[in-house]
């Protein structure tokens, strides 16, 4: 019994496969930190005269090298010679017989400190950019299913928000937005806290923090009003923010007069 071969082209399922971009903090090069620590593994067990020695030879190496033109950018070369200086003078301050230990040198223990900060900064990156991710593939699949209003925000959404607006081409997402809005406007999800409705007006966009004015105010005005019905609001606040702002000002100092 023969095995069918498969079809060609493979049919299309109803499966959706979501690829999101997930830029990859890495370690930047750095030239100069290469040949620093490339001297300390040389100076390591040194005594000052050996130290010294190596200076002159560095020394010669880059009076050398200055006669290359093509070597005027290069970091390394300078960053060594500064670094068999700094060895030696630092052996040549010591008591007598004292040797180079990179472990004990506190400009190492500061470099390698600052260097651990900075891959953890890094770590903590990738982390927030795989959570922003897995968060837009949880929001796009809520849209997909038309419950996007249903769902609440979550601290971080207006990164998530930024995401989807990237994955999209750059085009604004205007249910995203109208969903942000309202929540910040009704004080949905993480919008519960003020310091997330305060830390909101440097994270959303003003036509996002004028449709969320704009619905405040009027819900305000006119409590028990259904906000799908205020449709209009997302429309003045989309193209003419500043004019919404206005509007906002007018309804509110109408409110207190009454």
């Amino acid at each position: 019994m023969t095995t069918p071969l498969p079809s060609w082209p493979p049919r299309r399922t109803g499966r959706r496969t979501t690829a999101p971009y997930i830029a990859v903090p890495r370690e930047p090069a750095d030239p100069a930190r290469t040949g620093r620590r490339w001297v300390r593994r040389r100076a390591r067990g040194m005594t000052a005269d050996a130290a010294a020695a190596a200076l002159d030879v560095a020394l010669f190496d880059a009076r050398q090298n200055s006669r290359h033109e093509d070597l005027a950018g290069d970091e390394r070369g300078p960053a060594e010679l500064g670094e068999w200086e700094r060895i030696a003078q630092l052996l040549a301050d010591a008591p007598p017989g004292t040797v180079y230990d990179p472990d004990t040198d506190d400009d190492v223990r500061a470099e390698l400190a600052a260097d651990a900060a900075a891959a953890a900064a890094r770590e903590a990156e990738l982390r927030e950019a795989m959570r922003i991710a897995a968060r837009a593939d949880e929001l796009q699949a809520l849209r997909e299913l038309g419950t996007l209003d249903q769902a609440e925000p979550r601290e971080g959404d207006e990164a998530v928000r930024d995401e989807l607006t990237r994955r999209a081409g750059g085009y604004i997402q205007d249910d995203v937005d109208a969903w942000l809005a309202r929540a910040l406007a009704t004080r949905l999800g993480h919008y519960r806290d003020p310091a997330a409705r305060e830390a909101a007006a440097g994270l959303l966009t003003p036509p996002v923090l004028a449709h969320a004015a704009l619905l405040a105010e009027l819900l305000r005005l006119v409590p028990g009003t259904d906000v799908g019905q205020l449709t209009f609001a997302a429309r003045l606040a989309t193209t003419e923010p500043e004019a919404a702002g206005d509007l906002v000002a007018v309804l509110a100092r109408a409110r207190l007069e009454r």
